[in-house]
């Protein structure tokens, strides 16, 4: 079975199963113990955290169902799946233009580099790559 579940999603679909499932994860932790709003205060002065982790949740399991989806229209998982973090860099550098939170923009960048700039990349990631054929060489056998 898991044979057959891993054959059905192919690379990009893994992705994009355990992207969404840590996804769902991580917005589940803001409904159940909502960290300090340290350099989310641009966040918190719209609602509260658990609010926001809805964001983290509908995103997450927006993209764990385009996991399953067929090849070539998978791109709604990872648009959903950027847009979290995306927020959460705008908040974080916010804050270090505000000087609310000097430390944001280490935590904007890592949110940029280690989620955004991967998705982006996955999502460049062709399922199925051919390898070039090799040029003929000079005088040897075909």
């Amino acid at each position: 079975m898991a044979r057959r579940i891993r054959k059905q999603l192919g690379r990009r679909g893994a992705f994009l199963a355990i992207l969404g499932t840590g996804k769902t994860a991580y917005g589940l932790s803001f409904l159940v113990t909502p960290p300090s709003d340290n350099g989310l205060e641009l966040l918190t002065s719209f609602c509260d955290l658990r609010h926001w982790s809805w964001l983290w949740i509908v995103c997450g399991l927006i993209t764990l169902g385009s996991a399953f989806l067929r090849i070539g229209r998978d791109g709604g998982g990872f648009i959903a799946a950027l847009i979290p973090p995306t927020v959460w860099a705008i908040a974080y550098t916010f804050a270090v233009l505000t000087g609310a939170y000097s430390r944001g923009g280490f935590v904007a960048l890592w949110y940029l580099t280690s989620h955004v700039g991967v998705i982006l990349w996955a999502s460049a990631v062709p399922e199925y790559s051919v390898p070039r054929p090799r040029a003929p060489q000079k005088g040897g056998a075909p």
